[in-house]
């Protein structure tokens, strides 16, 4: 009887209202501490940083107390000043928090040098075209020149200078062709060049 006395007393009533109201008062604390300690209501939009290189990059996410980091550079796009940014992580027009970090792609200084194959010589242009282009060249001029095969390419040229297989070549490079006109002076020229070498070495043998 003493239990439910107490229980239903003015007393004990107080005190539980006073406990509702300080338990409140600690959550309603708990919650602005949480929200000033997470930034919770601070938005930042993130700015376009395309084409822009890493100078004015770095003064402008200053002023917005935001941080980048640079990725691997991409492929080179020319439609992008070198060494400027041509992509980031958050996409302009996203909302961050302060110290948030910019993930940032540069274009590289210019296309990469990709490697002439080896077994181009001999083989016809419609194998070798398609080749070259896959690797990122350009076709430009296609000339002739006496020889058995016709189309078969003889030789690879970039601005006038003969091209060996394995030597190296910036992306896009214009490669001219010279083919073989299917003539067959080539094996004639060949056969003249090799008995005048044959009498060059009987003489020297006397």
């Amino acid at each position: 009887m003493g239990l439910f006395r107490f229980i239903f007393s003015k007393t004990f009533l107080i005190q539980l209202v006073l406990a509702v109201i300080v338990l409140i008062v600690i959550a309603f604390l708990t919650m602005q501490w949480l929200d000033y300690s997470t930034n919770q209501d601070q938005r930042i939009e993130v700015p376009d940083l395309a084409k822009m290189n890493l100078d004015v990059v770095e003064d402008k996410l200053d002023e917005l107390d935001l941080k980048y980091e640079i990725l691997d550079s991409a492929n080179f796009n020319p439609d992008f000043p070198r060494y400027s940014v041509i992509d980031q992580v958050p996409a302009p027009g996203k909302f961050v928090k302060e110290d948030r970090k910019i993930y940032l792609t540069l274009n590289p200084s210019g296309y990469r040098k990709i490697q002439i194959p080896n077994d181009l010589i001999r083989k016809t242009r419609r194998q070798v075209e398609p080749t070259l282009r896959s690797l990122g060249f350009e076709i430009g001029e296609i000339t002739y020149k006496p020889d058995i095969a016709e189309d078969a390419v003889l030789e690879i040229r970039h601005k006038g200078r003969l091209i060996e297989p394995g030597d190296e070549l910036m992306k896009t490079s214009v490669i001219d062709l010279v083919l073989g006109d299917g003539s067959g002076r080539y094996n004639q020229e060949t056969e003249d060049t090799n008995e005048v070498d044959e009498t060059e070495n009987e003489v020297d043998e006397f």
